[in-house]
């Protein structure tokens, strides 16, 4: 089993929270990003108050990770996706949709903390490791 892991989360072991870095440890090889989180990371650690360490914690991070792009394929799973969501009506935040359809392409467990953010897009497998 292979993961794609959320903004959250990766902010989680930049933290050094033990539960999340253990998981890295285990499923290391198998961990992927997607653009769209490291889009998110970036912004995180170029604030302007953001300490010097952070941004050296994220590029530490992407040794862990590799990162995959939002693609043709994609932007199809996104809009079919989306479509469904409006015929349901349902909705799911952009950049998390997007973030579900790099998941469903690549075949990918989505490990998020916001769990509510990721539940109306079908066939997504959700995993939560930030729960105790």
């Amino acid at each position: 089993m292979s993961f794609l892991v959320d903004t959250d989360t990766c902010s989680a072991y930049i933290k050094g929270i033990g539960r999340v870095m253990q998981r890295f440890v285990q499923y290391g090889g198998r961990l992927y990003i997607s653009s769209v989180t490291l889009g998110e990371l970036y912004a995180w650690a170029l604030r302007v108050n953001a300490p010097p360490k952070r941004m050296q914690d994220l590029l530490a991070l992407l040794g862990e990770v590799q990162v995959l792009s939002v693609d043709e394929s994609v932007a199809r799973n996104f809009g079919e996706v989306r479509a469904w969501q409006s015929d349901h009506g349902l909705r799911s935040p952009e950049l998390d949709l997007l973030n579900g359809a790099v998941a469903l392409v690549h075949k990918l467990t989505m490990v998020t903390h916001n769990v509510k953010d990721y539940a109306n897009i079908p066939g997504l497998i959700l995993d939560d490791w930030l729960v105790p």
